[in-house]
């Protein structure tokens, strides 16, 4: 068995076709299906669902896949450790992102290659559940999500950055309330522009304007965080979100008026990884980066 049938595996995994899996890889597709077939001889197995195209793993196949990306991703630990015995100033880490938390990110890489300053990095934005199963399956080193979204008894490790506060924002043409605050009942008159119903913080905000016994005019509902700064900055809708979360860093926001919501729901977002007596030394370097973070006073109101 060698590692380029396990990589073979995995790009068939991922692209489902055996043109486009054997074009990732770099080989003719005659190539890459000899390589599986051989695999499957090894094992004694059918690892794929054949018919003129790749429509899936069997079930030995999945467990392989699970086996192929634990054994590549213990490789690549080994190159990075090989490699930080003779330079530590670089590396590369996969991190997974939750939408709100995109804007975090260039503060983090910051603190990051202060530490590693050649550091890699491959960001990807995925919904809270997604974080996790990614970090799983091996596909991403850390994850930046709600913490109260991680299971208690599940193997990860977690490192608390902040807890959000809430905002209500909006362009100097819509009136808001006098002050530095506002309450859920003032917010819920406006023509508000709201993160989709399906995300974590939008049930935050659903469930502090049912606590308030109001309805929120909603005139926009979107997963898109770009989308929703645009309607605001427009001056077509007002928007209930994160401080981490605005248009702008805090204290850059140029016209745009801003109010805190009172009462305001704080939950604590942090990063995880996969609890491993195995981390690389890449990875131990970055937590240890993260656990000196304070990043509260930051994203505070």
């Amino acid at each position: 068995m060698f590692l380029r049938q396990l990589s073979y595996l995995i790009a068939l995994e991922q692209h489902r076709h055996f043109s486009r899996a054997a074009q990732a890889c770099g080989v003719s597709q005659p190539a890459l299906s000899s390589a599986i077939r051989q695999l499957e001889n090894e094992l004694g197995i059918t690892i794929i669902n054949r018919n003129r195209r790749f429509f899936g793993l069997t079930e030995e196949g999945q467990r392989v896949l699970i086996w192929a990306r634990k054994t590549l991703a213990d490789l690549e630990s080994l190159r990075q450790e090989a490699a930080f015995a003779q330079d530590v100033a670089g590396g590369f880490v996969s991190i997974g992102v939750m939408p709100q938390g995109v804007q975090v990110v260039p503060l983090l890489l910051e603190h990051f290659r202060s530490a590693v300053p050649a550091l890699r990095v491959e960001v990807t934005v995925y919904p809270n559940a997604e974080i996790l199963h990614q970090l799983r399956e091996q596909r991403i080193q850390l994850g930046l999500m709600y913490l109260d979204q991680v299971p208690k008894d599940g193997p990860f490790e977690v490192q608390r950055l902040y807890a959000e506060q809430y905002v209500l924002i909006a362009a100097p043409s819509i009136p808001l309330p006098v002050g530095r605050e506002c309450g859920w009942q003032q917010a819920a008159a406006l023509p508000l522009g709201l993160l989709s119903r399906n995300m974590h913080s939008r049930q935050l905000v659903d469930a502090c304007f049912a606590q308030a016994g109001v309805a929120p005019r909603v005139m926009l509902e979107t997963n898109v965080l770009e989308l929703l700064h645009a309607e605001i900055m427009a001056g077509k809708v007002a928007g209930v979100m994160p401080v981490s979360a605005l248009p702008e860093r805090v204290g850059a926001l140029g016209p745009l008026q801003v109010r805190r919501l009172d009462p305001s729901p704080a939950p604590e977002v942090g990063l995880l990884r996969l609890n491993q007596p195995n981390s690389t030394a890449l990875l131990t370097r970055l937590w240890h980066v993260a656990t000196a973070l304070e990043l509260d006073n930051i994203y505070a109101t």
